[in-house]
This record gives C-alpha cells, sequence and structure tokens, in this order.
C-alpha cells in the first residue's frame, strides 16, 4: 500500500521520516499534490497498489483523474490529517496523531455484508387537499405515475381536467418503505370518483351547497334533497344507498402535505416525506428514487442470545425503545423480536443498549471496530504520544463541523482547533459504538472518550449515550481512575464549536499504566469482559467491594432475593435466559453465576412471590465467574416412600393455600403429600375413591 501525504501548500508541518517510520514505509513530501505535483499522485495510482492519500479537499478531483487513468487503477482511500491535525494550534505537536489516522487507514477493508434490496418504479402517492395535491404533482412532471388522495377541496385552485387519479375516504393505515407502501382506507362517499366526469352538474343543483370542487358530498350538511341523484342519471356516481368498502392499494413513494405526518418516528421510511409546500429541493429527493436500489444489511440478529421475553414476560424492551425508526418489533407468541431491514437506518443504537449482544453491527464488525480503535490508540502511545482523547463522530455532519473547526483555527487567532492528544473517529453513526468499545479505548490507552451529537439525533439516542457514560464513568470512578472519562459533546452547528474547542483543551483524566493487547470479539460481552479485566487488574486501587451502578440500562450487575418470600419453586430458573440463575440437581439449591446476568429482569418479572430484586453493580471478585449459591432449603420426605420430591416450604405453602378448597380435603390433600408415583398408586388402590366407571 503506497501513502500519498502533502502539506497543502505548506501549511502544515509534517516530517516524512517521522510519518514513514510509523507506517514502515519511505514518504515524499509534497505541496500541491492536487495541482502541480498530480503526476505524483498518477504515478502512484497507477501502479496497481492500493493507495491512501492524505487529503479529503480535492477527494474528487483525484477520483476524476483515476478514472481518466489508460491503465486500471487500484482501490483509493482518503483520510484527513488537515482538519483534525495539520490545522490546530498544536499542529507541531500532531505527528503522533497524523501517523494514528494514516495507520487506520491502512487497516484491511471490513468484509462486505448481504444486502437489502428496493425496488421503485415511480408510483407516487399525494396525500392532501386535492387543490394543493395537484399543484405539488405538477411540480413532479412527468417523471412519476402520480395518484393524489383528496382530504377535500382546500383553499388552492382545483383543475377541472383530470390529469391524474384521485382517491378519497378515510384512511386507516400506512405503512411500509420504498417501493412497498400500502395504503389502506375506507370509501364511503355517496359520489363515486371513478365514475364522477366532472360535470359540475350536482355541485350546481345542491342546495346546501353540500358537494365541493373535490366532488365529494359533506354529509354533515346534506339534507337527502337527492337533487344530485337526479342529474347524475347517466354517469350514475351518486349511490347513497352504497355500503362502504375496505380498499387498499401499494405505492411506491408517498408525498405527504398533511401537516400531521403518517410516520412520527425520528426517522421515517426511505421513500416518505413530509413537505411544507415551501421546501422545493426536498421534492428532488423524491425525484432520485426511481429504479433498484440496496443498502448493506447493518445489523444480525442472534435469538438465542435475545433477553426480550420468556414465557409470555417481556424482559428487556431497549432495543424496541431506541429505535428511532420502528424497524423493531416484538413477535407475540415467539419469544423474540423481529427486524425489518428495510425499515433499519443502520445507526446501531440497538447494538449499543443491548445488554447481551444479541444485535450486532456488521459493517464495521465490533471486531473490526476493536482493530480501528486499537490500531489508532497504539500507534500514537508508540510514537511519543501521550493521554490520548479519542473522540468519535458521525461521518457526515460531524466530519463537517470539525472541518468547520480546523479552517477556524486556520484563520482566526483566538480558535484552538483540535488539540494533538485529541484522536477523532469518523462512524456512520455515532451512537453505533457502545460501553464495551469505550472501556476497551480506555483499556487500549486512552484517557477520554467523547461521542460527538448534533441536532440530527434523535432524542433518544443522546438519552441512551448519557446513560451508558455514566455507567462507564461508575466503573472506572469505582477502579479508581480520577477524573470524566466519557462524555456526550452535543453541538447544533457550527456556532458552537467554540465552546466544544475549549472542552476538548480539557485536561486529560487518568488513564491505564499499560495499554491492553487483546483485540476485540464478535461477542459483545466477552469484549466487555476482556476490558473490565484489564482495567481492574491495573486500578489505581485494589479492587474491593461491589462497585454500586447506575439502574438505568445496566448490562451488570447481581439479584436480591428474599428468602422469607422464597419457595424455592425455581420458575426463575427457567425464565432465565442467560443462565445466570441455575439450580441443582443433587439437592434442592438456587445457585446465581453474576457474570452471566444481564439484568433484564426476566427473573424477576416471572417469580410468583416477588422475591428477587435486580442490583446493578461490578463485583470483580472471583466469586462472581462461578456458581453461588444464594437459596437452599431442606427437602420434603414422601410421606409414602420417603423419597425426597420438592422443599418443605413449598409443599408447606401449598397446603396451606389450598386446604380450604373443596377438592382437596380428606385423600385428596394428603396425596400433596406424596411424590409423583405415590400419588398415582394411591389414587388407583384407595377404596373408598370414586372412579369413572361407578358413574
Amino acid at each position: 500500500m503506497t501513502t500519498l501525504i502533502c502539506d497543502c501548500n505548506k501549511t502544515m508541518p509534517l516530517d516524512p521520516r517521522e510519518l514513514g517510520a510509523a507506517l514502515n514505509e519511505k514518504l515524499t513530501l509534497h505541496s500541491s499534490l492536487c495541482r502541480r505535483e498530480a503526476g505524483s499522485f498518477l504515478k502512484a495510482a497507477q501502479t496497481g497498489e492500493e493507495l491512501v492519500v492524505a487529503c479529503t479537499q480535492e477527494k474528487r478531483l483525484f477520483l476524476e483523474l483515476a478514472e481518466q487513468s489508460p491503465t486500471p487503477v487500484a482501490p483509493i482511500r482518503f483520510v484527513n490529517i488537515r482538519e483534525t491535525g495539520g490545522w490546530s494550534k498544536d499542529a507541531g505537536k500532531a505527528g503522533a496523531k497524523i501517523a494514528a489516522l494514516l495507520a487506520v487507514a491502512h487497516l484491511p477493508e471490513p468484509e462486505p455484508v448481504a444486502t437489502v434490496p428496493f425496488n421503485s418504479q415511480g408510483r407516487l402517492l399525494i396525500i392532501g387537499q386535492l387543490g394543493a395535491a395537484e399543484q405539488a404533482a405538477a411540480l413532479m412532471g412527468d417523471a412519476f405515475a402520480i395518484t393524489v388522495f383528496s382530504l377535500g377541496a382546500g383553499e388552492a385552485d382545483v383543475l377541472q381536467e383530470r390529469r391524474y387519479p384521485v382517491l378519497a375516504g378515510d384512511i386507516r393505515t400506512l405503512s411500509g418503505w420504498l417501493g412497498a407502501f400500502e395504503l389502506g382506507w375506507t370509501r364511503s362517499n355517496p359520489i363515486d370518483l371513478d365514475l364522477c366526469t366532472r360535470c359540475n352538474a350536482c355541485v350546481a343543483v345542491c342546495p346546501e351547497g353540500a358537494i365541493g370542487l373535490d366532488y365529494q358530498i359533506d354529509m354533515d350538511l346534506c339534507r337527502s334533497h337527492r337533487a344530485c341523484v337526479k342529474v347524475c342519471t347517466a354517469a350514475g356516481a351518486i349511490n347513497f344507498a352504497r355500503e362502504p368498502q375496505p380498499m387498499s392499494e401499494t405505492f411506491d413513494l408517498v408525498l405527504d402535505l398533511r401537516a400531521q405526518p403518517a410516520f412520527t418516528q425520528h426517522a421515517a421510511p426511505q421513500g416518505y416525506l413530509q413537505w411544507n409546500g415551501r421546501d422545493l429541493a426536498a421534492l428532488l429527493q423524491l425525484r432520485a428514487l426511481i429504479g433498484e436500489f440496496e443498502k448493506p444489511q447493518l445489523l444480525h440478529y442472534k435469538q438465542k442470545l435475545c433477553e426480550h421475553s420468556r414465557n409470555e414476560r417481556v424482559g428487556c424492551n431497549a432495543c424496541i425503545d431506541i429505535c428511532s425508526a420502528s424497524a423493531i418489533r416484538s413477535e407475540p407468541g415467539r419469544q423474540r423480536i423481529v427486524v425489518e431491514p428495510h425499515l433499519c437506518v443502520g445507526c446501531g443504537a440497538c447494538t449499543t443498549v443491548c445488554p447481551s449482544g444479541a444485535l450486532t453491527y456488521t459493517y464495521p464488525r465490533p471486531a473490526d471496530q476493536g482493530a480501528r480503535l486499537k490500531t489508532l490508540l497504539s500507534t500514537y502511545l508508540r510514537h511519543g504520544g501521550r493521554s490520548p482523547a479519542l473522540l468519535l463522530h458521525n461521518q457526515q455532519t460531524g466530519s463537517r463541523m470539525l472541518d468547520d473547526l480546523g479552517r477556524a483555527a486556520r484563520l482566526d487567532a483566538d480558535t484552538h482547533g483540535i488539540p494533538a492528544r485529541v484522536m477523532p473517529l469518523s462512524l456512520w453513526h455515532d451512537v453505533s459504538v457502545g460501553l464495551e468499545l469505550w472501556l476497551s479505548a480506555m483499556a487500549y490507552g486512552a484517557s477520554q472518550v467523547w461521542v460527538l451529537t448534533t441536532d440530527e439525533d434523535a432524542p433518544q439516542y443522546r438519552e441512551a449515550l448519557t446513560d451508558q457514560m455514566a455507567l462507564a464513568q461508575a466503573i472506572v470512578t469505582g477502579l479508581g481512575y480520577a477524573g470524566t472519562h466519557f462524555r456526550v459533546l452535543h453541538a447544533r452547528d457550527a456556532r458552537d464549536l467554540a465552546q466544544l474547542d475549549r472542552d476538548l483543551r480539557a485536561a486529560p483524566a487518568t488513564g491505564v499504566a499499560r495499554a491492553a493487547g487483546y483485540s476485540a470479539q464478535a461477542d459483545k460481552r466477552a469484549t466487555l469482559e476482556l476490558a473490565l479485566a484489564h482495567l481492574a487488574e491495573h486500578a489505581p486501587k485494589p479492587v474491593g467491594a461491589a462497585i454500586p451502578l447506575p439502574g438505568k440500562g445496566s448490562p451488570l450487575g447481581a439479584l436480591a432475593l428474599d428468602k422469607n418470600a422464597c419457595t424455592m419453586c425455581l420458575s426463575c430458573v427457567n425464565a432465565c435466559p442467560a443462565a445466570a440463575l441455575q439450580d441443582n440437581p443433587d439437592a434442592p439449591q438456587l445457585r446465581f453465576i453474576e457474570k452471566n446476568c444481564v439484568q433484564c429482569g426476566l427473573c424477576v418479572g416471572t417469580c410468583p412471590e416477588k422475591a428477587l430484586s435486580l442490583v446493578p453493580q461490578l463485583n470483580l471478585a472471583p466469586q462472581r465467574n462461578e456458581p453461588v449459591v444464594i437459596n437452599e432449603m431442606q427437602p420434603y420426605a414422601c410421606v409414602r416412600c420417603s423419597k425426597p420430591f420438592g422443599t418443605l416450604k413449598a409443599i408447606e405453602s401449598m397446603l396451606g393455600r389450598l386446604a380450604g378448597h373443596s377438592m382437596f380435603q380428606g385423600p385428596a390433600l394428603e396425596r400433596l403429600k406424596m411424590c409423583s408415583d405415590c400419588r398415582v398408586i394411591d389414587l388407583y388402590s384407595a377404596a373408598n375413591e370414586v372412579k369413572i366407571t361407578d358413574l
């Protein structure tokens, strides 16, 4: 792989020998790679080796030059070292950071993933008042097959000529996505718009003015004169005896002119646009959505790890609650969730809040994302960097804001820019990385982890990030690491960058004395355990008592058991999907493995005696990994054969509850004290027992 660096007209202090040593490559410093020295780019591109270009400013130009090359050009990667490192008041100390950014660009591309197909043929549904809908349809030109759903005539003029099919009635449902929107409505008006010729005869004769230019009858105004029926005998479009008809139709795209959108979630389905009637640029989005498309399937679901429900009781709802696209739903009766890939926007928020790792991000995979973090931080530390702070941001708005900050540092003497120790790392979405990788970043040597959010993020995203960061902070504070290590930095636009600039220059917090060497695993819990083990091993203070954690969203913790209430029915064991609760086949014991517990609460909801409660905490004692007996009872012996078959407390509780029941009197109550075998024997051998053959 070949790397090309450029100091952008000598505006950045770059040392090619220092950077070359970090990459194990001989580098040549350019100052005008996109202009006078473009030949060097073409020469490197035509070697057939993969190419890393340390410039995003002229990415489009470089790609165009590559397309014009007479020989095949290998893939090209671009990395921004100018706004993120070279344009800063710390530029002279940013060599280690720039080397780290280049090293990440040299990592292999993630493996490709399955794709989700979309097929849109341009069947457009416009919902709104008829006049406004017809005006919107005129703006869309001949590119679409347009159908209008009329909500009344409205104030805008209605065309006399019918250019588009018009539907009317009461909308019941609108669901789906690009290429597969399903509209369900009820047609109940006496006027059939398919038969109506817009002759206006009914409008003219109606004495109450109950018929508007949408050619529908306002039944609140109609007084049953039926003059309209008489003048419509030729067309036969008016029939007051017609029964309401449920209707449905499929469309590829939806343009909604209503003030209240059909989809209330933060991220509406692709192909749906709520339009205010003024922003013409928004309509261009629909024009680009005709044809066949595909997007990567960014989530993978492992049902066997899911803590959502057991035995018709709901435990964890974290992914359903946080999804901004309503792409995740519960599937009743099957103890699982369903992820609709056509609705999923790939933000990864569900993977961040999932306590068990049942939902994982696929592009990049957790192991790939962990490799990026490890390479970035290890390269920085290996080449003289100190106290690195990791800044995670999305690759759209977040990257643009950091570019603005770098340019401001170049032009404004009062703006510092991104400090040399702050390591920006772009993500597809800022909420796609969570607790296990934040703690891993700290284990790899980061002193702080910051996440930059914007107003484009759904409100529940920022809330979830704040909760998860409070959890991470509680862990490292409990281990003795001083300072604030985890924080959400929110910026609305470029005007907030001045405050952000000051935050980025905050003093470093205490980090690990020795960076970890482990690699992030595909399993979320495995990565989390590796990070906790390393942080505990190098903790500034000895690990003693359990560290209390915030209750909201904690995937770590124990159980509190009220032994006076527990009857050892073991229904909690059957409900636990993580094997944290176990029985003992040789003795009436209830055992608990704290490491396995994900705090889903299914055991708490299942317990008939309400004897269990969750205790969010981190206990790093060795017993955390082993089955610990949390309750045991004296076995109850069968009164007939003396074989133990339950617990004394459970049988006594059952006898007390059923003693007054009419069906459990005399011998029937005594049988409850027997094991299953003796109960059957006694039932068939009792001389005074009424049998079915006696009836």
